[in-house]
């Protein structure tokens, strides 16, 4: 039997979380060998708004699955375009990891205790919109590059602390360097934050039905209803929207629980509010809760984000 050939990105934690994938899918008796592939957001340092943002790391290997030159595709979920990608299907969303956002600061400090003025490294203007919201008097700082990178400035100390997500850092086995798992009520996750999404041909129908062994059903409904909040909110994966969906049993079977954010760039406004219904309705209660946000002045705070 010929290897799968699954493609990644050639960061750490994208090889890292391939892996994983790759391990699983050996379990369900698919060999697979790993195939690197650059994308634009790769080979430039820019900001991701200055890039184009929405699927900058991800159309490489969207591309090389369209010519056949991969079979199947690890993507981090939040770097998808929420609209469907023709011929391409995500097969699974395997059991995902903690969404939350960590701080890494120095001396061991959390957001609170960091003293005004002290600068604070993101490559997200949600993360940066949001602790701007907390009114804390903290510089945010734009940065781009990996998890090393990153880490590096607050030890040289260019930086006092980096915001970071949880999932990856958990991949890389760097949990240690965290100094605080930021509360979700302070600083919402991007939706699909911490999930990754199998992607292959939607041709390939024995392939995707192999591929659906690694599924979790409760992750991609999270995942779903996330993402349905942000397409419903026409934003992308740059904006500074925050999403995240608890999934919980109840009498009357599993509830979701989701809760939205929008935030002004400056933080100086946000809207937050949330929505709950039946797992079944996952892509509904997304789509609803975007229509209460819009409802209560959402699309002003867009108005000085775009």
């Amino acid at each position: 039997m010929t290897p799968l050939r699954v493609g990644t990105r050639g960061s750490a934690l994208a090889r890292s979380q391939t892996a994983v994938v790759v391990a699983a899918m050996a379990e369900l008796g698919l060999k697979a060998d790993t195939i690197e592939v650059v994308t634009h957001g790769d080979r430039s340092s820019a900001p991701l708004t200055q890039i184009g943002g929405t699927g900058v790391f991800v159309s490489a290997l969207r591309d090389a699955l369209l010519a056949g030159e991969i079979d199947v595709a690890v993507h981090s979920y939040k770097d998808l375009p929420t609209a469907p990608q023709p011929g391409l299907v995500v097969a699974a969303v395997p059991l995902r990891e903690d969404p939350r956002d960590v701080l890494v600061a120095r001396d061991g400090l959390t957001l609170g205790e960091l003293p005004t003025g002290s600068r604070i490294g993101t490559g997200s203007p949600r993360r940066a919109a949001q602790i701007r919201a907390l009114g804390l008097g903290l510089e945010m700082v734009p940065i781009r590059g990996n998890v090393d990178t990153r880490l590096g400035k607050v030890v040289s100390g260019e930086l006092d602390a980096v915001v970071l997500a949880r999932a990856g850092l958990a991949r890389l086995d760097r949990l240690d360097v965290v100094t605080e798992v930021l509360d979700p009520l302070q600083v919402l996750p991007a939706p699909a934050q911490g999930a990754l999404a199998i992607e292959c041909r939607a041709s390939d129908g024995e392939l995707v039905a192999q591929l659906a062994g690694l599924d979790h059903a409760d992750s991609r409904a999270a995942v779903l209803a996330e993402r349905e909040l942000l397409a419903a909110l026409e934003a992308g994966c740059t904006a500074p929207v925050g999403g995240l969906a608890v999934i919980a049993d109840d009498d009357d079977g599993p509830e979701l629980f989701l809760r939205g954010s929008v935030t002004a760039a400056d933080g100086s406004d946000a809207v937050r509010l949330s929505a709950t219904g039946p797992v079944t309705e996952a892509a509904a209660i997304g789509r609803r809760l975007a229509a209460d946000l819009l409802a209560d002045g959402a699309h002003e705070l867009f108005g000085s984000t775009r």
